[in-house]
């Protein structure tokens, strides 16, 4: 018997699953969801897949993306994908994400074949509490399941279960730093591609909301935020339905702006990911 988070992660798979309309054109839908625009993290994850299916032999090593417009959720979405470079080690390509005749997202993708070379890497944070024993999301927010209404019921994607929880109501300043741990809700394919774009879709999911923290705001309803541009580094292999620390910070908000860093652990302190996004912060009566 599929349960309901796994179902929620065979939708999430089928989101991602393209379909080809013309050579380097694919086009892509929104869930049937009561969305104002459509999730940052769902068209990066789109854009990235329909890079990736013109691409052979070659593992993503890096991706630079900028959400130009809000995506209208209730139309699908053309993505039109450029090959900008084909060379032995390295193949770039361009992404535009389009709707009602204008793009609304642009994506540069980098792909490698793999090669050996020099290893290093930053050292996973240390004492940090195991994800198994941290809140999910209908337990941290049954207090407000009322508020939230269809929202709350709804099964979920991607599993987060954050290291330091701050419920929506506490207003105090926060440490500009944030550990987050997320897996996909349930069993993914064995395809690196589909877990490579399941945690772009996951890594735009608290990233954000770090840049908030030391102001006082949760994230959740005091504050307009809006993704600019998102940038990830691929290191190391991993499965997006297994365990991943996201270990944030913000270095700086300021002119209505917040940024983010993170970095992409491995349950096993091995560093996957590497990701930097920008974007609108404001007080709630804002818009972008």
């Amino acid at each position: 018997m599929v349960t309901m988070d796994q179902a929620a992660v065979d939708a999430l798979i089928a989101l991602l699953d393209l379909e080809p309309i013309e050579v380097n054109v694919f086009r892509g839908r929104s869930p049937d969801e009561d969305r104002q625009r459509v999730f940052g993290g769902q068209v990066a994850g789109q854009a990235l897949v329909a890079a990736a299916r013109t691409v052979e032999g070659m593992s993503v090593h890096s991706l630079h993306a900028y959400f130009l417009y809000a995506g209208d959720p209730t139309t699908p979405i053309l993505y039109e994908v450029a090959r900008i470079r084909d060379s032995k080690s390295f193949i770039t390509r361009t992404v535009r994400a389009i709707q009602h005749g204008r793009p609304i997202f642009g994506l540069t993708a980098s792909f490698q074949r793999s090669e050996e070379g020099f290893d290093h890497q930053m050292a996973m944070p240390e004492g940090l509490p195991d994800p198994d024993t941290l809140d999910d999301f209908r337990t941290r927010m049954a207090p407000w399941r009322e508020k939230l209404g269809p929202w709350y019921d709804r099964p979920r994607s991607i599993d987060t279960r954050y290291c330091d929880w701050r419920t929506p109501d506490d207003k105090e300043p926060r440490p500009p730093v944030e550990n987050v741990w997320f897996r996909a809700n349930g069993t993914l394919p064995d395809d690196p591609v589909l877990h490579t774009c399941v945690m772009a879709f996951a890594s735009d999911m608290t990233l954000l909301d770090t840049s908030v923290g030391p102001h006082g705001g949760s994230g959740v309803g005091d504050v307009f935020m809006a993704s600019l541009d998102h940038a990830m580094w691929f290191h190391r292999p991993f499965r997006a339905d297994e365990w991943m620390l996201y270990s944030q910070d913000t270095p700086s908000a300021s002119g209505g702006r917040g940024l983010g860093r993170g970095l992409i652990f491995t349950a096993d302190g091995a560093l996957a990911a590497s990701v930097v996004q920008e974007g609108v912060i404001r007080p709630a009566r804002w818009s972008r």
